[in-house]
């Protein structure tokens, strides 16, 4: 299985983990508010809200804030909504992929026009962007104490697509219908991922420079400041000279 080389390239900041984690949970809460409102609020009978459901378990997501939106999602007075992407295109040619579940259509669009005028940019035409990256499960599983040849013919066997070790951790591609499957196959085997999420993989990086990477992460930071995105993906290849913040 190859790698992505430059999987690091694309977590162009340590710090976000507390960031990242509130956007998972907001984005979880959506889709199960969502999935109670197209299939109802019993999981047996709702696909849809199993699968919101396993990925709130996979990430810790508190299983009383499960019921409470649950019963919540059942009243007139909630509002849906609506799954949608949004396809930018950055400095230097950098594509960027912004996930959006909203509830105002109108306001989403809005912002995203506010942050390309105050940090530049532009969107760019759907499929654009988007046919330069896959989207595809991904695993995270720390590194330390972790064999990887064991790790590497468990996630092998287990279904996974490609495989690669960060030093950090491992990170492991599975097709994105397969993402939790192969997951309760590790956690099976005594491999527990840490991060369990969908990403859309760049198949083709953009190399820049300094100057250009700051201007893109300036309007990255913006974007992911906009609470009806829950995910952010770009394909820029950070600099070797890239000053740390």
């Amino acid at each position: 299985m190859a790698g992505h080389s430059k999987w690091a390239n694309i977590r162009h900041k340590k710090g976000r983990a507390d960031a990242k984690r509130s956007k998972v949970f907001s984005r979880i809460s959506k889709e199960i508010v969502s999935a109670v409102k197209v299939g109802g609020a019993d999981a047996k009978g709702n696909p849809r809200l199993r699968l919101a459901i396993q990925k709130a378990r996979a990430v810790n997501y508190p299983s009383d804030n499960v019921d409470r939106l649950i019963k919540k999602a059942t009243s007139d007075d909630q509002a849906d909504y609506t799954e949608m992407t949004y396809e930018l295109y950055g400095y230097g040619g950098v594509g960027i992929i912004a996930d959006v579940m909203t509830d105002n259509k109108n306001r989403i669009s809005s912002e995203i026009r506010i942050a390309t005028n105050k940090r530049g940019g532009n969107v760019a035409d759907p499929g654009s962007v988007a046919f330069n990256f896959d989207r595809k499960g991904v695993l995270q599983v720390p590194s330390e104490g972790v064999d990887e040849d064991t790790l590497f013919l468990a996630a092998t066997e287990a279904g996974a697509e490609d495989f690669e070790n960060t030093g950090e951790c491992y990170m492991i591609t599975t097709d994105p219908a397969e993402l939790y499957a192969v997951k309760d196959a590790l956690s099976e085997q005594g491999f527990e991922a840490e991060n369990a999420s969908l990403e859309m993989l760049p198949k083709v990086f953009i190399e820049c420079d300094v100057d250009t990477a700051k201007s893109n992460l300036a309007l990255i930071d913006w974007l992911e400041g906009i609470d009806d995105i829950d995910a952010l993906f770009h394909n820029m290849s950070m600099p070797d000279d890239m000053p740390e913040e």
